[in-house]
């Protein structure tokens, strides 16, 4: 794991939530589900009520992240960029939103561990259909707002960061690295989620 990596998107996510804390004077709410649990709920409620959440760092102790892209890496016979799997690995939360010179984006974060296995079926799915068009391999980490059409990537094997629509060529790469990316993003306040 890239210490720089790690240390800007600590940085990032400090930004956001001060950002969020001066706009909004708290934290964002989304809706208390006791069958999604996560780290990230900042107290409980009743079901389908509206509670505090904010990213949390997941313990490195847990190696969850670490062991879905082992198996995700034996599945497709090939490793895995490793900015990706630090990505997925440092905090669990919902999307982020943030704006670039490229226009909006929502930075895609796990909740919990049952979101890991679904993030890993969606990696997937995505890398299994850029090896059935013979593209090179991309993993997504955001995608672009408020239509969500396209989404950004990380080439495996260069580490360089695109803008990617389904079943497409890449269009345009964004930036050498991930760490580079995340230098260019300035965060937006997190939307709260509607009862």
């Amino acid at each position: 794991m890239s210490k720089n990596l790690i240390d800007r998107i600590d940085s990032f996510i400090s930004q956001a939530l001060k950002l969020q804390l001066d706009q909004q004077g708290r934290l964002p709410l989304t809706i208390y589900d006791a069958e999604w649990p996560s780290e990230c709920y900042q107290s409980t409620a009743e079901e389908g009520q509206q509670v505090p959440w904010k990213p949390i760092l997941q313990s490195q102790e847990s190696n969850l992240c670490h062991d879905m892209f082992q198996r995700l890496e034996l599945a497709l016979e090939y490793t895995i960029h490793e900015d990706i799997k630090t990505w997925f690995s440092q905090y669990w939360a919902d999307p982020i939103p943030a704006t670039s010179q490229w226009g909006d984006l929502s930075l895609i974060f796990i909740w919990n561990e049952k979101d890991c296995e679904r993030l890993r079926g969606n990696l997937l799915g995505h890398l299994m259909t850029k090896q059935k068009q013979k593209q090179p391999a991309s993993l997504f980490f955001a995608c672009t707002e408020p239509d969500g059409e396209k989404f950004l990537t990380i080439d495996n094997e260069t580490g360089e960061v695109w803008l990617e629509q389904p079943g497409k060529k890449p269009i345009m790469k964004l930036a050498s690295s991930l760490e580079q990316f995340l230098n260019e993003l300035t965060p937006k306040p997190i939307p709260d989620l509607e009862q």
